[in-house]
């Protein structure tokens, strides 16, 4: 998505989300509108935003509760990696991506939004384009110190 006009009615329709949660957690409303701007300032600036939705109406269906939450797992699984590779593809172009699952918190707003189908379920937002400055490299940690070799 690369309209600003339609970012633009898509970062005020989750404000209003956004705003109605915050004040239901107790947070102030000069802290409130800072977090919304910021959150308005991402959808808004960045050259290019992908929402990356997922979609059920082709998976197979089970009449039992465990084996349907286990295809529903192995599609939530199969959206988290295509996002993966979302920002690995990114990355290889040269460009800074960003990815923000807050859509989450917001899916029937977002699908009214921009007219999406019902069975897309908006799941996560790629904010991409050429970073202004390459962050240094952080530190990591062994990988014996985080994994568990048998």
């Amino acid at each position: 998505m690369t309209d600003l006009s339609v970012k633009t009615k898509l970062a005020d329709a989750m404000a209003q989300d956004f705003e109605r949660d915050l004040l239901h957690d107790g947070t102030t409303p000069d802290k409130i509108q800072i977090q919304i701007k910021r959150s308005k300032d991402r959808i808004t600036s960045a050259p290019v935003m992908i929402l990356l939705c997922l979609d059920m109406s082709e998976m197979d269906s089970y009449p039992d509760d465990k084996r349907q939450t286990a295809e529903r797992m192995m599609a939530i699984q199969s959206v988290g990696a295509a996002g993966l590779q979302l920002l690995l593809a990114a990355h290889a172009e040269g460009l800074g991506a960003v990815w923000a699952c807050w859509p989450l918190f917001a899916q029937e707003t977002i699908q009214t939004s921009l007219n999406l189908s019902e069975s897309w379920e908006p799941q996560g937002m790629f904010f991409i384009g050429y970073p202004l400055s390459i962050p240094q490299v952080r530190e990591r940690r062994e990988i014996e110190s985080i994994s568990l070799f048998l």
